[in-house]
């Protein structure tokens, strides 16, 4: 695929300005519906090279808000570590990974996220076994990454687990995603995806993610959080099965 032809330009302009609307009204979203919408277009790990710069770019805006910076570093560290080791153990594998694979996994992923998402599990995290926990949770966080472009399964559930109050909980997971999009950089990079190729898709995505921010930000004056939510969440399991079932048949 041409990256550089008009078509898919505006094709991963739309897909931006999409996911930026659901980032600017739920607060989430931007990467793990990126990645399953450019998954239709081309390969997971491809797309996860687009997503680079608009990601980095916008999570390390949302981890320096907040004013917990240094708490967060010292408290979630297992975390974080886990998913540097994580991520660097399956980018051993990542280039030996099929693309039929890796479009099975991500669409698996989705559907995991969204099931989650619509059932509302809550998970509480013992405090004694926080540190432990986000060890493992962090080390799945990146072999998950690695092999899908999606850094939600199981590190968001985990820090939801432990009961922040809101502006902390935004704070930690600007801060663990920006963790783990240095980390899949570097896998890409490891893996020859992360080229200068995707330099311009990629800062084209970042002005249309900002945009659609913006138009989420007049659009949750309209809308109820939790209605989009629950459309939300049911659009990324379709997603998700299409992606999967496509890959099987």
């Amino acid at each position: 695929m041409d990256l550089t032809s008009a078509s898919v330009l505006i094709a991963i302009a739309a897909i931006f300005v999409l996911v930026g609307l659901v980032k600017g009204v739920i607060g989430m979203g931007l990467p793990t519906v990126a990645i399953g919408l450019l998954g239709l277009m081309m390969t997971p790990a491809r797309a996860a090279a687009i997503l680079i710069v608009p990601s980095l770019v916008t999570n390390i805006w949302q981890a320096a808000v907040g004013g917990h910076f240094r708490e967060l570093i010292g408290r979630l560290w297992p975390l974080f570590a886990g998913i540097v080791i994580g991520t660097t153990a399956g980018a051993l594998t990542l280039v030996h990974s099929g693309g039929t694979a890796a479009t099975l996994w991500l669409g698996l992923a989705l559907i995991a996220y969204a099931l989650l998402g619509l059932i509302r599990i809550e998970f509480k995290v013992p405090p004694r076994h926080e540190g432990s926990i986000g060890f493992v949770c962090g080390i799945a966080t990146g072999v998950v990454t690695v092999a899908t472009g999606v850094f939600v399964i199981p590190m968001v559930p985990y820090v939801n687990g432990l009961h922040m109050e809101r502006r902390k909980l935004v704070q930690a997971l600007g801060i663990a995603f920006t963790f783990s999009t240095v980390a899949l950089a570097a896998a890409l990079q490891h893996a020859g995806e992360f080229q200068f190729g995707v330099l311009w898709p990629s800062l084209i995505a970042l002005v249309a993610a900002l945009i659609g921010m913006r138009l989420g930000q007049t659009v949750l004056g309209r809308i109820r959080p939790e209605t989009f939510r629950l459309c939300f969440f049911i659009g990324l399991l379709l997603l998700g099965a299409h992606l999967a079932l496509r890959a099987v048949l």
